[in-house]
């Protein structure tokens, strides 16, 4: 659903004609695509990826934690909507999300999340980097640290995915060098010029790209560096890409498939992200936009629910039966929650104070409820933690040392906000 009623912001002001002309300039002249980060080799379809893997669900907007993961009941801040229990003894949720309640015996809830932002750019930059956002300084998206420390040294697709749907336009790896910065799939299709043209033989295509190789190494050999190194990496990598295009034909799926999920834009992104994170993609982002609900808060999140709680749960169910759970870290995220104060046109504002997110799979103690906000959901009352906590968390369950450093070009950078830690109780 698109809503027509956000706060004003710049972030809800992108149009899809302006970021795709982005992704255009971003993207991908002739083969060459910027943010592939993988050294060359073929992956055998018969080869199951063994390695661990991050799905990130991203609510722009701000969903709220109280038609959600925190529901308040009769009570002055609650809503219309009741508790129900899920598959896990004394755990409730919103009855919004009857599919997710009988799969949150794989899931956590973190319930005592106050990151203190209720700007919706603040917010988004500071839940995907795990740092406070500060004038001057840019940190790597999640998915830029996930795919440098999880990538595969022979793995020939991305690591490094934005199913976008709305929402942040990319995610940046800053630092880490542009080999892992996300590659965008507008509308949830393959990346853009990613295909050789129809003119072009391939015959004639393998004798061109024999020439660029001879002159890439020719150049190098005499005046290499970081830049002549990225710049090759596209090249080679949007060639793995080609020869990889059915990993994101989600069409390829199963009827029955597209018929659990939705055939929705959501549920279509969720069976695509299915796809790449059975593929072994490292990081998988799919964006679900519109919950900038500052009225009609409650009928916008009986369709906004509506249109997530069965392809979500269909999501983890699948991973969970094929094997893939035990090695892929769910994460369901916002840039902030929504007040627990009704307003006046039946809405609710930006809230950072005292929200929810949701983790499971890999690493994390499945069933747990780490936090508690009060009686009306107004402030946290045990276990405060704020994205700093959530970062590090997500790091430490797919086996990264959060408190480690990566070298970039002899330097050391933190790989997350040495100042907090992971959540403890969260990890299996």
């Amino acid at each position: 659903m698109r809503c027509g009623y956000a706060c004003g912001s710049s972030e809800h002001g992108v149009s899809r004609r302006s970021f795709l002309g982005h992704a255009a300039a971003m993207g991908t002249a002739g083969i060459g695509l910027a943010g592939l980060s993988l050294p060359a080799a073929v992956l055998g379809s018969e080869q199951k990826p063994t390695h661990k893997r991050i799905l990130n669900i991203f609510l722009h907007g701000g969903v709220s934690q109280l038609e959600t993961w925190d529901p308040k009941p009769n009570t002055d801040t609650g809503g219309p909507f009741r508790a129900i229990p899920t598959s896990v003894p004394g755990m409730h949720i919103c009855e919004l999300l009857p599919h997710t309640a009988q799969q949150m015996h794989h899931l956590a809830i973190i319930r005592g999340l106050n990151t203190k932002n209720g700007d919706h750019g603040r917010g988004t930059v500071e839940m995907t980097t795990g740092r406070k956002q500060m004038p001057g300084t840019e940190y790597p998206h999640l998915g830029a640290v996930a795919a440098k420390s999880l990538t595969p040294e022979k793995f020939p697709l991305p690591g490094h995915v934005l199913i976008r749907g709305g929402g942040p336009g990319k995610g940046s790896a800053a630092y880490l060098g542009p080999q892992f910065e996300s590659i965008v799939l507008a509308d949830g299709k393959a990346p853009a010029n990613s295909t050789r043209p129809d003119k072009i033989t391939a015959e004639a295509d393998a004798r061109r790209q024999a020439f660029r190789m001879r002159a890439s190494d020719r150049f190098t050999a005499r005046r290499r560096t970081a830049d002549t190194d990225a710049y090759t990496f596209s090249y080679d990598q949007a060639l793995q890409l080609m020869e990889r295009q059915e990993v994101f034909d989600v069409t390829k799926e199963p009827a029955a498939d597209h018929d659990r999920y939705g055939k929705h834009e959501f549920g279509q992104h969720c069976l695509l992200a299915r796809r790449l994170l059975e593929a072994g993609t490292p990081f998988v982002q799919v964006n679900h936009s519109n919950y900038d609900t500052h009225y009609e808060n409650f009928d916008f999140h009986i369709e906004q629910m509506g249109e997530f709680d069965q392809p979500f749960a269909c999501l983890v169910a699948d991973l969970a039966e094929r094997g893939l759970l035990s090695e892929t870290l769910i994460c369901v995220m916002s840039e902030f929650g929504r007040t627990p104060k009704i307003n006046a046109r039946y809405g609710r504002d930006h809230w950072g104070t005292a929200w929810s997110v949701v983790l499971g799979g890999a690493g994390i103690q499945p069933g747990a409820v780490v936090g508690k906000t009060n009686d009306n959901g107004t402030q946290v009352v045990d276990r405060e933690v704020d994205h700093g906590h959530v970062f590090h968390t997500i790091l430490r369950a797919v086996g990264v040392n959060s408190k480690g450093e990566f070298d970039v070009g002899g330097r050391p950078f933190p790989i997350a906000d040495p100042a907090k830690d992971a959540i403890s109780e969260l990890l299996a």
